[in-house]
């Protein structure tokens, strides 16, 4: 199966000043969403694995997207999620995003094998959805625990799925509630 992409969207943030002190490198948070049309919108369908199998390309294409917008920076943490229009379920979402999807993330971005934290929903156009982040490389690095709101004005239509990668280049502005840092990880997850 190839999932139809009906459009594509990309938003960019820096962040410079937090509580009036000013980073010497802004946190730059990107998200790219494609927006692609349901096949299995108005009906039941008890194998979602055609949906599995066709998330790698969208994987591989988001990757691209995000880091183009990420530039000159490089990616330190990321989150995905999805929002299907109303005519599907939250199921076709969670299939698009599953390992299949997240191998090409990790091929095009580098990093380890760290849990990526996700965020599905069935709404209508327009609906905000929170897309948790963590360190791409260890779950366990706190200074990487942010997110990003974000709306589509009109997607996802009833028949289609909204599919959205965020990535981050560094942690939040100002962080200090310890834990594992960034320059410390190694071995699996960051631990030794």
């Amino acid at each position: 199966m190839k999932l139809r992409i009906r459009r594509t969207y990309t938003f960019v943030e820096d962040r410079r000043v937090e509580a009036g002190k000013a980073a010497s490198i802004p946190l730059r948070k990107v998200a790219a969403a494609l927006v692609v049309e349901n096949p299995y919108a108005g009906r039941y369908v008890k194998d979602l694995n055609p949906l599995v199998k066709a998330s790698a390309a969208l994987g591989r294409e988001l990757a691209v997207m995000a880091a183009a917008a990420l530039a000159p920076y490089k990616a330190q943490s990321l989150g995905k999620g999805a929002i299907v229009g109303i005519a599907g379920e939250q199921e076709h979402a969670n299939a698009l995003l599953t390992n299949v999807f997240a191998e090409p993330l990790r091929e095009l971005l580098g990093g380890g094998k760290a849990w990526i934290s996700s965020m599905t929903k069935v709404a209508a156009a327009g609906t905000l959805i929170d897309i948790p982040m963590n360190s791409k490389d260890a779950l366990y690095v706190r200074s990487h625990y942010d997110g990003m709101t974000l709306m589509l004005p009109d997607a996802p239509m009833p028949d289609e799925i909204a599919v959205i990668l965020c990535l981050a280049n560094r942690g939040r502005l100002n962080a200090r509630v310890g834990g594992l840092r960034y320059d410390q990880l190694k071995g699996q997850n960051g631990l030794v």
